[in-house]
């Protein structure tokens, strides 16, 4: 089957390790960030079948977290998911082992910003658009650009 039927993103290409890449630091400023402990999750996907947005999203949520665990930075924050998050907690209170997945979102578009990765600016609201979106709306992008 070629192509996307829409229930899943289609397949990332194979991850490249080296001990360089794991051990280089970004697993553990993520940790530091978010608060969280990343080697927690064991990759039930609990989370990314609870999330209302991962047909939008690039890479789905436990795909992000084993990608922290990995150290794999540069497909998150070049990519579109950290950004598609809506921050609803549904993956939070999903994973069986507490972690606040959310939490690792927000500190991964911390990252993103810190290395110049935006993809949303307010001023790239019309005041026409702005009125026509719900108030949760424009609070939830505003929350994550003060992430």
């Amino acid at each position: 089957m070629s192509e996307n039927t829409g229930l899943a993103p289609p397949k990332s290409p194979p991850i490249r390790l080296t001990r360089e890449i794991v051990n280089a630091g970004f697993k553990q400023r993520v940790n530091e960030l978010s608060g969280q402990h990343m080697d927690a999750c064991y990759q039930c996907g609990n989370c990314s079948s609870g999330c209302p947005l991962a047909q939008e999203m690039d890479i789905l949520p436990s795909r992000v977290m084993r990608l922290v665990q990995l150290g794999q930075s540069d497909d998150i924050i070049n990519g579109g998911t950290i950004w598609i998050c809506a921050s609803c907690f549904q993956c939070t209170v999903r994973c069986p082992k507490g972690i606040d997945i959310q939490a690792v979102m927000d500190a991964l578009r911390q990252i993103a910003m810190e290395e110049g990765v935006d993809h949303f600016g307010p001023d790239q609201i019309s005041p026409e658009l702005a009125a026509s979106v719900p108030q949760p709306g424009l609070v939830g992008v505003y929350r994550k650009l003060a992430t």
